[in-house]
């Protein structure tokens, strides 16, 4: 995948350009830097990762490609409790798959928007991972997830091959206005 597929699978999920957003387990970037193309200049980003020399090698990349974004690199473990301000949107890219339990991950997430916020979830479409991914979860899990966690709108944005798993979806859910 590179930079367009990135960009594809998110753009739809973001109505308007600016806005407060976060990136939850960033990496070094792929999806924050379709994130900053998508927001534009007036967009603010805060990119949330626990390495820092991913941060780092993020940080390189978007000073080169985006250097008019407002960004934040926070150095911490996005399962955590964090101090955000009220986030209009959330991105979480094939982060929460190293995650066995998501659905209180989920509802910390929730909290971080603002009423009529938004969160992009990016994962492999199946349900069953291995030592790389280890725990993902197809769409109709994701739906069921979303739910409980008090989502409402989820629909599903995209979807691109991959060599690795099959495929890769995105979704949008909204937390109610």
């Amino acid at each position: 995948m590179n930079h367009a597929d990135h960009v594809a699978l998110i753009r739809e999920g973001i109505p308007q350009v600016g806005g407060v957003w976060a990136d939850f387990g960033s990496g070094t970037g792929a999806f924050t830097l379709a994130l900053a193309d998508c927001l534009g200049p007036d967009g603010q980003i805060y990119s949330i990762d626990k390495s820092e020399r991913a941060l780092r090698e993020q940080q390189r990349e978007m000073n080169g490609r985006f250097p008019q974004t407002r960004i934040t690199y926070l150095i911490a473990d996005y399962t955590h409790p964090l101090d955000l301000p009220p986030l209009d949107g959330i991105l979480i890219a094939n982060a929460l798959h190293f995650q066995r339990r998501k659905e209180g991950i989920v509802r910390q997430l929730y909290d971080y928007l603002r009423p009529g916020g938004r969160l992009i979830m990016v994962e492999y479409n199946l349900d069953r991972g291995n030592m790389w991914v280890p725990h993902p979860f197809s769409y109709p899990t994701w739906e069921t997830i979303a739910s409980r966690s008090g989502f409402v709108q989820t629909q599903k944005l995209n979807v691109r091959p991959s060599r690795f798993l099959r495929e890769i979806y995105s979704a949008v859910c909204q937390k109610p206005a």
